[in-house]
């Protein structure tokens, strides 16, 4: 299987989960974004590396980042290579003097190890074909437009089971336009149990 590179496009607060984030990776060479929610922590953790933070003390990232290149160990990559009812399985993929090592690891802690070793992220096409939200080309202006999808009626509130799939996609339009990524997740995932 082809491996396809992302890279991470933000990070953003919670409205509906408290103490979690939604990070947005996006294909390098596409335009589909993958929303993934994950704990304050990490979320944390994430933003200081980003952001070239410097804490006054390690983080267990760091720390695990010290460690293994203390003992020779070269964190290669990162591959999101799973999804299983909404969640999805990442490894650390290693090589120590040739060897290689694949670290089962959470998602969240893999992309917060992999960023402070500068390795790329990678995910395959059937993770981004069943949870990625695809945009469109950007447009004038280097503004990305999404498809429209027209619904007689928009649903309310978190009912999102008695919707109909165009009102979900009216409702995933409208998540994504607001960049509430963690309501486009769970519209995409009702999206997905449907199909």
């Amino acid at each position: 299987m082809e491996k396809i590179e992302l890279k991470i496009i933000g990070l953003s607060y919670s409205q509906t989960q408290s103490g979690a984030y939604a990070l947005v990776l996006a294909e390098k060479k596409g335009s589909r974004r993958l929303p993934i929610i994950i704990g304050g922590f990490e979320a944390q953790s994430i933003a200081i590396e980003l952001e070239k933070m410097k804490p006054s003390r390690p983080l267990t990232h760091d720390l695990f980042k010290t460690f293994v290149e203390s003992f020779d160990v070269k964190i290669k990559e990162v591959v999101i290579y799973n999804l299983v009812e909404g969640v999805f399985y990442a490894k650390i993929v290693c090589d120590k003097q040739g060897e290689i090592i694949e670290i089962d690891s959470r998602t969240s802690d893999a992309i917060a190890i992999g960023i402070r070793a500068a390795s790329p992220v990678y995910t395959f096409e059937h993770i981004l074909s069943s949870a990625g939200i695809q945009l469109e080309d950007e447009g004038e202006g280097g503004e990305t437009a999404l498809e429209t999808v027209k619904a007689d009626e928009p649903v309310k509130g978190n009912e999102l089971s008695a919707a109909t799939k165009e009102e979900l996609e009216q409702l995933l339009q409208e998540a994504i336009d607001q960049e509430d990524y963690e309501r486009a997740s769970e519209i995409r995932d009702e999206l997905n149990k449907r199909n």
